[in-house]
C-alpha cells in the first residue's frame, strides 16, 4: 500500500491539484508530476543549491522539503517502526529533539546525517499532537521530568548487551 497524499499547489501563477506518494520531494513532483524541469537535483542532499526554488517567497531546498529524511530505502522499514512504536504511545508533550535522536540511534542510515529522520518525526509528533482530542501540544518541561516510556533501544554490537 502506497501513502498518497491530495496536495493543491501553486507554481508561476497556475494551481495544480495532484496525488503524490509520501514518500516523493518537492523536487520529484515539480519536475516529474508537473513538468518543471527548471527544478534541478545535484547533490539530493541539500548541499549544491541546484533545486533551491521559492516556498511562500524564500528560498527553499526542494530536494530536502518534506524533510526528505530517507533516501534509497534499505532502512526506512526499521525507522518506520521505532516512529511509529515512539509516536503510539499516549502524551500530550511534544517530545524534544534529543529524545528523538536517541530513539533513532538505534538504527543505521548510510544514506542521511539523521537531521532530516528527526525533523520527520518531530513533524509527524505534532502533527497527532494537534489534532489529538486533547489539543495542541506543549511544550517539553525541564529536563529532569518524568516524560512518555520509549520503546526499548536493542543494544549496539561491542557493548554490554551484544
Amino acid at each position: 500500500m502506497t501513502d498518497c497524499h491530495t496536495i493543491r499547489v501553486r507554481v508561476n501563477g497556475r494551481e495544480h491539484t495532484l496525488t503524490v506518494e509520501a514518500r516523493r520531494t518537492l523536487a520529484d513532483m515539480l519536475r516529474h508530476d508537473l513538468g518543471y524541469t527548471g527544478t534541478h537535483l545535484g547533490c539530493e542532499h541539500g548541499v549544491c543549491g541546484a533545486c533551491t526554488v521559492l516556498v511562500d517567497g524564500a528560498p527553499a531546498r526542494a530536494c530536502l522539503s518534506d524533510h526528505h529524511g530517507l533516501q534509497c530505502g534499505f532502512c526506512t522499514p526499521g525507522f518506520l517502526m521505532l516512529a511509529q512504536a515512539y509516536l503510539g504511545e499516549p502524551r500530550d508533550v511534544e517530545p524534544s529533539e534529543a529524545e528523538i535522536r536517541e530513539v533513532v540511534a538505534s538504527n543505521l542510515c548510510r544514506c542521511t546525517g539523521y537531521q532530516g529522520i528527526v525533523e520527520a518525526v518531530l513533524a509527524t509528533a505534532r502533527a497527532r499532537l494537534a489534532t489529538s482530542p486533547s489539543g495542541p501540544a506543549r511544550t517539553p518541561g525541564p529536563a529532569g521530568q518524568s516524560g512518555p516510556a520509549r520503546p526499548a533501544r536493542p543494544a549496539r554490537p561491542g557493548s554490554d548487551g551484544g
